[in-house]
């Protein structure tokens, strides 16, 4: 017994990423647009350098990425090429509503990912969208804070009200927010947040998590509505938290790292507030404002599955033990001495992603689906212009072997798997291009020069044999 016959094998990747062409066709500018790479990109992304324009100083790496604007029929044929059943791609808000805030949509954008989801029918692959991935107008920003405004829902299912009576004929598989956890570790690039001095973050960041929660949970009730075949999931960056030793307060220390991080997916997939989450957000002065109905709201329209980004586990003692920190990743953690790390000073766990995707099978029962999970490395052609990238075979043979135990074995329900990324984009954490994911190489150099041409890697061939054989032959 393996993969159900139906399993969804493919790619992900995110406007902001990918996309470029972001003064075109009518686009507004977003928060992910005006995140910098270098060293400033850490304190944007995290909401302590206001950044809501563009200057001189800085680089901007969104504003061509790979120009998937003007490739996408290319990128999408060599998808299909893959034999991709399924392309996890996300919905530029400033495209269809550029400053967020207008009674009707911008057609131009809209027709832009219409022509997406028209390429995607022609190859078979049926497209898995994100409605918000890392992205916040910037009208919105300057007139309401972001996400910490209630009166976001409102916009946010304005957009979720345009796209699934637009597009009901080509999606029925969506997602409400990507990574929603990322929200308590980088609120701007999450939900276009940014502190004043003096302001407290954690109030700030949990009131704005709730707004997303009910606006998901509305979104969620919208969709089954438009179309009773559509099913919505949420997302969240997971990847299962060990304590450092088996010293009690390192134990301790990973289950609270453990509930912070399903915290946002209890009230998604269970409909309330757990008790842990209420007794320390109440303990701490931080529990958000809720409006009448809101608790009635989120328990009435949980999502239809879980999805998930999974890179790493994580590795967690307690404070003051001087354990050595990993590197790389916006999450905190101590560096496991029985893991190997990528070129980024990120663990390689695959039994991780046992162990994870059978914490979240038990936790909720609910049908998953990988989203995210890749190797991000620096890709060099040989001599042939050729990318050998075999460490990208192994890392993700090791992980699909990994989850194929885990549904054979463990009887978790998984219904596909979406790589992170099918084709070389910019990096959401570091803002590089020489953190290369793909299994197309894309000719964009960090300094910003290029051809942008595309070309096979090793592991175009070989992630098409897989799915070829549905995960029998890796």
């Amino acid at each position: 017994m393996g993969f159900q016959n139906n399993f969804l094998w493919g790619g992900a990747t995110a406007a902001n990423q990918c996309e470029g062409g972001i003064f075109e066709g009518g686009r507004g500018l977003a928060n992910v647009d005006v995140c910098p790479s270098g060293s400033d990109r850490g304190a944007v992304i995290t909401g302590h350098l206001k950044m809501l324009e563009m200057d001189d100083a800085h680089v901007y790496p969104a504003i061509e990425a790979i120009d998937h604007y003007h490739h996408f029929k290319e990128d999408i044929r060599l998808f299909g090429e893959m034999g991709f059943k399924v392309y996890r791609l996300s919905i530029a808000w400033t495209r269809i509503f550029p400053h967020g805030d207008e009674e009707e949509p911008n057609e131009e954008g809209l027709q832009f990912y219409k022509e997406i989801f028209e390429e995607c029918r022609k190859y078979g692959i049926q497209p898995l969208v994100t409605i918000s991935h890392f992205d916040c107008p910037i009208g919105l920003i300057k007139k309401y804070g972001g996400w910490r405004s209630r009166e976001m829902i409102d916009f946010y299912l304005h957009l979720c009200d345009v796209l699934f009576n637009r597009y009901k004929d080509y999606v029925t598989y969506w997602l409400t927010f990507n990574e929603i956890n990322m929200i308590l570790h980088a609120p701007f690039m999450g939900a276009g947040i940014y502190f004043e001095d003096g302001e407290n973050e954690e109030r700030i960041k949990y009131q704005a998590a709730h707004h997303e929660l009910v606006a998901s949970a509305l979104a969620t009730r919208m969709a089954h509505e438009v179309n009773p075949e559509n099913k919505v999931g949420c997302m969240f960056a997971a990847g299962s938290a060990y304590p450092y030793t088996c010293k009690p307060e390192d134990v301790w220390e990973a289950l609270k790292t453990d509930q912070e991080n399903y915290f946002f997916v209890d009230v998604q997939a269970r409909g309330y507030y757990p008790s842990y989450a209420s007794a320390r957000l109440a303990k701490n002065g931080v529990f958000p404002v809720m409006e009448p109905g809101d608790k009635e709201i989120l328990k009435r329209h949980p999502v239809d599955f879980i999805s998930f980004s999974y890179y790493n586990s994580r590795c967690i003692a307690a404070p003051g033990s001087g354990r050595e920190e990993a590197g790389g990743n916006l999450f905190k953690s101590a560096k496991n001495p029985y893991l190997d790390f990528s070129e980024w000073g990120w663990p390689i766990d695959p039994l991780g992603l046992r162990i994870t995707l059978n914490q979240i099978y038990d936790r909720y029962q609910k049908p998953l689906f990988i989203v995210e999970n890749g190797l991000g490395a620096v890709d060099i052609p040989n001599e042939n212009g050729e990318v050998e990238d075999d460490y990208r075979i192994d890392y993700l043979r090791r992980h699909i072997r990994a989850m194929k135990t885990a549904v054979e074995e463990d009887g978790v329900e998984l219904m596909g798997y979406t790589s992170w990324a099918p084709i070389d984009l910019i990096s959401a954490g570091s803002g590089e291009m020489r953190k290369r994911y793909g299994f197309i190489y894309v000719d964009k150099q960090e300094d910003g020069k290029g051809t942008l041409s595309r070309s096979r890697k090793k592991s175009f061939y070989w992630y098409r044999k897989v799915i070829e054989t549905n995960g029998e032959v890796l």
